[in-house]
């Protein structure tokens, strides 16, 4: 495979050229195995592809580093463990946290929200008197930031209370700051980018706000990562959520970033091995953070993939891929624009490649039916975000998402695709 390494990288950079054959020579699965022919992949968001190097060093890990970690007596086992935390430290140096301690590993995003609601929200709504009851959720939400507060008011005597959008699918933050000063929130739950809209919200704002009304901020930062810079101690995020399978890294594996303090009155979220320190037939004591929260054998392998899926971003330079994105994102805006009876999903002024769209009088499966048949793979349905959708009065759309290995090029494919698309369904 080729790399990005060497100095034809650097001027590429130092151009400001992106080196797109070099970055999709990477990506084994851009070439279909029977056919020979190149696969245009605009479904990202749901999942990214994985380069070469992240497929070889999961590879290579479970040859000759595998071993179950913490507690072993043996090299091996110590070797494991040095590679599995040794993935943690990377990540919090990543996203710019404090200490190792405030990085979770979890099985995904999903998993990390749930995480966190269950055990910081039964304990604070547990303690709290009826001053502060509400959860509030941005209407964008993905059902993963959704439905584990969902259940949590059934549990617990608290509310939800809805963010609107406006109708250029960003946040209103007039009625966000009405929300904030008159619901007495307890916590915001709200993503950083849309994974429907593509909308990039002003998240340390956001977070600056609800501070400043006493409220605490979880961030689904699942599309978040794969497209920006993220410093958590920057943005001042009480808890950050990502996703390993949209960052170029192995599916099983995410991160939940909390600060230390709301860890340490946490209770545990799940009983078992690893995540006590002392056990008694009666009680036992839990161990150290971050381990509190990891009970049983972890996603060890994962993490060694995903520590290399975030280095090979950085090695192509996240300001490069911005850049990119950025180039992509502007052609793309310009050329759907063009595509008769197309309705386009959100128009915010600061958005990621993510363009959800309907076609008049077709239907979205029929229409990424069609695409697939042209060698395109897009996405269509309800993208688990329903009350958004239902929301612009549709059943469902066609996802198109463009990511580090899409070129321009692809773009106008997808154009060339969805007017062909449109003469056969109409």
């Amino acid at each position: 495979m080729t790399t990005l390494e060497g100095s034809a990288r650097n001027k590429a950079i130092e151009d400001n050229n992106f080196p797109i054959q070099a970055v999709r020579s990477e990506f084994p699965a851009l070439i279909d195995k029977k056919s020979g022919k190149q696969i245009v992949y605009l479904d990202s968001a749901a999942s990214a592809l994985k380069p070469q190097c992240v497929i070889d060093e999961i590879a290579e890990f479970y040859a000759t580093d595998y071993s179950n970690v913490h507690r072993s007596s043996h090299s091996l086992g110590e070797k494991a463990t040095a590679r599995y935390e040794g993935a943690r430290c990377f990540v919090q140096k990543t996203i710019g946290a404090k200490s190792r301690n405030e990085i979770v590993f979890t099985r995904n995003a999903t998993e990390a929200i749930n995480l966190v609601a269950s055990s910081w929200g039964n304990a604070f709504f547990e303690k709290q008197s009826e001053k502060r009851k509400a959860i509030a959720i941005s209407a964008m939400e993905h059902h993963s930031n959704l439905i584990p507060w969902q259940l949590l008011t059934q549990r617990k005597n608290c509310k939800i209370v809805k963010i609107p959008i406006n109708e250029k699918g960003e946040i209103d933050t007039e009625l966000y700051l009405k929300i904030l000063e008159k619901q007495n929130v307890a916590i915001v739950a709200i993503a950083h980018i849309s994974n429907v809209l593509g909308t990039v919200n002003p998240i340390k704002k956001l977070i600056a706000q609800a501070h400043a009304h006493g409220s605490l901020v979880l961030v689904d930062g699942s599309q978040g990562v794969p497209h920006e810079q993220v410093n958590v101690g920057d943005i001042n995020a009480d808890f950050y959520v990502f996703t390993g399978h949209k960052v170029y890294g192995p599916s099983g594996i995410g991160v939940l970033y909390a600060k230390e303090k709301l860890l340490e009155d946490m209770p545990p979220y799940q009983g078992g091995g690893e995540m006590v320190s002392r056990v008694e037939f009666e009680k036992s004591t839990w161990n150290e953070l971050p381990w509190k929260f990891e009970a049983g054998t972890p996603p060890i392998a994962q993490a060694v993939g995903l520590e290399a899926a975030l280095r090979f971003m950085q090695r192509i330079g996240l300001e490069t891929i911005k850049k990119h994105e950025e180039a992509l994102c502007n052609a793309m805006l310009e050329k759907l624009g063009k595509v008769k009876s197309l309705r386009l999903l959100g128009n915010s002024q600061r958005r990621a490649p993510i363009f959800s769209f309907a076609i008049e009088n077709t239907n979205a499966f029929d229409v990424a039916t069609l695409l697939d048949k042209q060698g395109i793979c897009c996405r269509a349905g309800l993208h688990c975000a329903e009350p958004l959708i239902r929301g612009f009065g549709l059943p469902g759309c066609v996802r198109a998402t463009f990511a580090i290995y899409n070129s321009e090029s692809e773009g106008e494919q997808l154009i060339d695709a969805l007017r062909k698309a449109q003469q056969m369904l109409c």
